[in-house]
């Protein structure tokens, strides 16, 4: 059974649904999972996880959130060599750069993406976004 950390920043909720319905997921299929905000965890502490799911929505000018999950992902990316990897978030604006970019740099850290992009969900996710994040949930298993 592997055990898979979501860990997630969210706003105004949209993102927080996004990583419960990953982490249903994920439980359904098997793993042990642990529902985790970014600022409740450490990145040397994430590593010690057999797969994490990362989830940030949208920022500014298509960013990841600047105060903690971007400082949080600078020092994990370092580190992401081999360690299997979905990204997750949501939106308002824009066609989805932000997320293009956190794959990209996931991806040159090398990480081991379980998916061929992220996952992302226009403003609240609805029943087909949240049945999406739970399918997301079940490659972490």
């Amino acid at each position: 059974m592997s055990k898979a950390a979501v860990i997630y920043w969210s706003s105004t909720g949209n993102t927080e649904a996004m990583a419960q319905a990953v982490a249903e997921g994920a439980k359904a299929a098997g793993a042990e999972v642990e529902l985790i905000e970014v600022a409740n965890i450490s990145a040397d502490d994430a590593l010690a996880y057999d797969v994490l799911a990362l989830g940030c929505p949208a920022m500014g000018a298509e960013e990841l959130e600047d105060s903690e999950m971007e400082p949080f992902f600078s020092d994990l990316e370092g580190k992401l060599s081999g360690k299997k990897l979905v990204l997750f978030g949501s939106y308002d604006w824009g066609d989805g750069e932000w997320m293009r970019t956190w794959y990209d740099r996931a991806k040159e850290a090398g990480a081991e993406l379980l998916t061929d992009e992220g996952l992302i969900v226009n403003n609240t996710p609805d029943d087909d976004g949240l049945a999406a994040c739970r399918e997301l949930g079940a490659k972490l298993a």
